[in-house]
């Protein structure tokens, strides 16, 4: 081991729609936050970031907005993206003082959607090397979550990922270090939550926010019966009258209300396979499906998939941290992992 690799604390980085993970070599994740910023509505200045922005969403003020600069797996807005990623890296130099100086400069490797396109490339790495780093190298999110959950993407056989984001859902199937397929339809956890919310303003007249639909989605939501199915009460306000109220809701009507994205997915499921060569359905057949992303977390997705398609579906332990630790996986063997970059700077 050489004089730097002694004092590198080289970064992974999952830039997720939901939430941004950081991983620094030899502390493991260190933020876990909501890729979320708040603003002054007027003149544009940054309040807060992650999880004290999350707090201010449908809660703010008329001056302070919270917004997420990422929307539907791409970048929305560039300026807050650079200002989110550069507050992420920034935290960190508080609590190492290795990062400054010849040897803080920090390798990077940034987890980004698969349909990326030039100029956001662009904007996500000019955000890291502001933050300080000495290298910036991206990957797509499916090559990344494979990496992290410990498929040998460098062998010729086949493996299908499902990557389930807050803004995306990606299959892609996987072998020789490049995704061989690889479809995405814009639906994951933001839109299951907007669905829950339409469901309950059109059939109930109570309106919920966001947050509030996630908690319902979190708890009770379902892609498929459940063999207990549950219930909770949700407080909102009714549409009508114009005061809070509170009701009862069951797992079975948000199951009813998540359809369209379920069937969504799982369609895109089925439109990757029927793209896939013919020898490596015959891996997946055996192999089956693997799913990660936060998304893959509602309570039988999984089955709903295996009974769609006749095939074994696997959600991975950790689906929230699976791109973030394959990131890392791949700083701390960039020889080994070169050929999954889609690109470097140096």
């Amino acid at each position: 081991m050489g004089l730097f690799s002694l004092f590198s604390n080289d970064v992974g980085i999952d830039l997720g729609t939901a939430n941004t993970l950081v991983h620094v070599q030899g502390r493991g994740i260190v933020i876990d936050e909501p890729s979320v910023v708040a603003v002054e509505r007027r003149t544009g200045r940054v309040q807060a970031f992650g999880t004290e922005a999350k707090r201010m969403l449908g809660r703010t003020p008329g001056e302070i907005l919270a917004i997420r600069p990422m929307k539907d797996g791409v970048i929305a807005d560039f300026d807050l993206v650079r200002e989110m990623i550069k507050h992420f890296i920034d935290k960190l130099h508080s609590h190492s003082p290795l990062w400054r100086g010849l040897f803080g400069r920090p390798r990077v490797v940034i987890g980004v959607p698969s349909g990326i396109t030039e100029v956001e490339r662009r904007a996500v790495i000019e955000s890291a090397q502001l933050a300080g780093a000495r290298e910036v190298y991206l990957v797509s999110e499916p090559m990344a979550a494979a990496i992290g959950m410990g498929i040998p993407v460098e062998e010729p056989s086949g493996n299908m990922v499902i990557d389930i984001g807050g803004g995306t859902s990606e299959i892609a199937v996987i072998a020789l270090y490049g995704i061989v397929c690889d479809t995405s339809v814009r639906i994951g956890g933001d839109e299951m939550d907007e669905a829950i919310v339409n469901y309950l303003k059109k059939n109930y007249n109570l309106l919920v926010g966001l947050s509030t639909a996630e908690q319902i989605k979190i708890q009770i939501g379902s892609a498929f019966p459940l063999a207990q199915e549950l219930s909770m009460e949700v407080k909102g306000r009714d549409v009508a009258a114009g005061i809070p109220r509170t009701m009862r809701i069951t797992s079975t009507e948000i199951r009813e209300s998540l359809e369209e994205c379920v069937s969504a997915i799982v369609q895109a499921v089925k439109s990757a396979l029927e793209q896939t060569p013919p020898e490596l359905s015959a891996d997946i057949l055996d192999k089956g499906i693997v799913m990660t992303g936060g998304g893959a977390q509602l309570r039988n997705l999984d089955e709903r998939i295996r009974q769609e398609t006749n095939l074994p579906v696997n959600v991975i332990d950790n689906p929230l941290q699976c791109v973030c630790m394959g990131t890392a996986k791949i700083v701390e063997n960039l020889d080994h992992y070169r050929k999954v970059l889609i690109n470097s700077t140096r």
